[in-house]
């Protein structure tokens, strides 16, 4: 069984986790540091036609149906496109679709359709999937020309298989505390299982890859960048774990967002 093949079995298996987890209002990351940046990147407006990738329980897809977007998103995971349909009030203007977007060619097929996009989102989903060029190659061919395609991942350089979250604390005459990160691998990308939540029946797979090998598949497919943000929690921000990603590590941040458009 090969890489992809383990990491759908994962994700079919964590269906029930991370939709409970995530349900209809998101989690801490998604409404504190990813949407708020995310939205105005996107740029939708009423009558848009929106493409999200990795979908996931679907909380991105309602969201920018919200807006008033007409919405395809995919991903290839069945249990969790089932849990995306169930939460999707008739209303919303989604479609979901099985894809796997390691697939360039069921890429081109279930999505050509439904295209021109005029606008893209995959939402903290390409460290999960195991080749991120077929994707990078079919998107341009999908998008208006100018469309924007805004990604959003845990932050390579600070927040990714490697990081060690560490509390230090001192006595010179008063009491001092410092929390900061450790980081042993960056450049070089590796693959590694990991438990993001502690209650997933199974461990999922972390695809590292350094920020510039997200870069440099999108400028090999006439993509430039033309925004950007690193997402840190506020200072006020508070956790029950101290250790946990909070106010705690505010001048570190777990989050980031690039927008590319077609050249």
């Amino acid at each position: 069984m090969d890489a992809n093949q383990r990491n759908r079995r994962a994700w079919d298996a964590n269906a029930a986790a991370w939709d409970a987890h995530m349900a209809d209002e998101g989690n801490d990351f998604a409404n504190q540091l990813q949407w708020p940046v995310i939205a105005p990147l996107l740029g939708l407006r009423p009558g848009h036609k929106a493409l999200d990738i990795a979908c996931g329980n679907g909380l991105s897809s309602r969201r920018m149906a919200r807006l008033g977007a007409e919405v395809t998103a995919f991903d290839f995971s069945a249990p969790l496109l089932e849990r995306a349909r169930s939460r999707t009030p008739a209303e919303l203007s989604v479609r979901y679709l099985q894809l796997d977007a390691t697939d360039a060619p069921a890429l081109q097929a279930g999505l050509t359709p439904h295209a021109p996009f005029d606008a893209a989102l995959c939402n903290m989903a390409l460290f999960d999937i195991a080749d991120i060029e077929p994707l990078f190659a079919v998107l341009p061919g999908l998008l208006k020309a100018g469309a924007p395609f805004v990604f959003s991942l845990l932050h390579p350089a600070f927040n990714n298989p490697s990081t060690v979250k560490l509390a230090e604390e001192w006595d010179d005459g008063q009491l001092h505390r410092r929390y900061a990160v450790k980081i042993s691998r960056y450049m070089t990308p590796f693959t590694i299982t990991g438990l993001a939540l502690s209650n997933q029946p199974e461990a999922q797979i972390y695809f590292h890859r350094p920020l510039q090998n997200y870069l440099q598949s999108g400028f090999r497919h006439g993509f430039v960048v033309d925004g950007f943000a690193e997402c840190a929690f506020p200072p006020d921000a508070r956790h029950n774990n101290p250790l946990s990603w909070g106010g705690n590590f505010s001048e570190i941040p777990p989050v980031l967002v690039v927008r590319m458009r077609k050249r």
